[in-house]
């Protein structure tokens, strides 16, 4: 770079600072403001009386090893983000990642991706002092490690034949055989690409992204199969216990892609729909919405109630949590 570049870099700084500082204290009140009405809208869909009577039709030992496998889903989720910071090599803290991780989950599930794995995450980790950059390679990750343990666990369950499609669906039970084969390449593909290929950076929209280890890549497959399973096992808990735990994790993985092509947050109805088209011959209809019903109490609602106050009291936190940037 010139000695001309270099100044005009320089000089470009104090501007896009200034502008940033500008913009910043609006765009936190949007934020604010479309937290709350999203909350609001929320709060307002969900028939908290039919919640209520559901759950108390549940034996409390039920109740509690279900919140219990939830406790431990979201701390799976959560440690998504620990690879991510081995993964930026940036001086956090557990202590620091963790409730962000948390927060995100719960926002993610309920409000879509856009406002708990995007917004959330850029809100709390840029409290942190974390780069732009660093955030978006934090949420690169974790996205990575979702979906790539979701091909591993989903590869193996449908290509052991384990869920039966019913007769006159688009997809046939040899096909999804067939999704799991390719599922489980991809997953392979993933591996070998992390231990054999030569070029390990690349960048897009100025952002740098490195290709992980072998290692850190089957870290995080078994990460993100593990949360799978553990969310298919609190299903499991709550439905009728003459049901499988692998047909329920089989039909779990089929519902979460459909949640995805609808774009409805929490996936509304879409797992309802397809647990009972796939489960009705197993199991009554009732017991089967009644059971999804208070998987979500439990898996989404609960979660969602105790991340927004950890929320608030990372934002009241904020200066505290946030780390000193060392000089470069």
């Amino acid at each position: 770079m010139s000695r001309t570049q270099a100044q005009s870099t320089a000089d470009s700084a104090p501007a896009n600072h200034s502008k940033w500082s500008r913009w910043k204290r609006p765009l936190t009140l949007l934020f604010f403001l479309a937290l709350i009405v999203l909350l609001t809208m929320f709060a307002t869909r969900i028939e908290w009386a039919e919640v209520l009577q559901t759950l108390a039709d549940f034996k409390v030992r039920t109740l509690l090893i279900a919140a219990s496998v939830t406790l431990l889903s979201f701390l799976v989720y959560a440690s998504f983000d620990l690879i991510g910071r081995t993964y930026i090599r940036q001086d956090l803290t557990w202590k620091q990642i963790l409730p962000v991780g948390v927060i995100s989950y719960a926002f993610n599930l309920n409000l879509s991706a856009w406002v708990g794995g995007i917004a959330m995450r850029y809100r709390l980790y840029s409290r942190l002092g974390v780069s732009k950059g660093n955030i978006a390679k934090i949420l690169g990750l974790s996205l990575a490690t979702n979906w790539f343990g979701y091909m591993t666990i989903a590869g193996v369950v449908f290509s052991s034949g384990l869920v039966r499609m019913p007769p006159g669906w688009k997809l046939s039970s040899d096909a999804l055989q067939w999704v799991g084969v390719l599922l489980l390449l991809i997953s392979a593909g993933y591996l070998a690409a992390c231990q054999f290929s030569k070029r390990r950076e690349w960048t897009i929209r100025g952002v740098e992204i490195n290709l992980p280890s072998l290692r850190m890549a089957v870290l995080q497959l078994l990460l993100g199969a593990l949360n799978w399973s553990l969310m298919a096992a609190v299903i499991f808990t709550l439905l009728p216990s003459k049901l499988d735990y692998p047909l329920v994790l089989g039909v779990l993985l089929i519902s979460a892609i459909a949640g995805v092509i609808t774009h409805i947050p929490a996936g509304l109805g879409v797992l309802e729909a397809v647990f009972v088209a796939l489960l009705q011959h197993e199991a009554s209809r009732g017991s089967l919405v009644a059971g999804l019903l208070a998987y979500r109490a439990i898996y989404f609602l609960l979660p969602l109630l105790i991340t927004v106050v950890m929320y608030l009291v990372v934002e009241a936190k904020a200066k505290a949590l946030r780390i000193e940037k060392k000089p470069s």
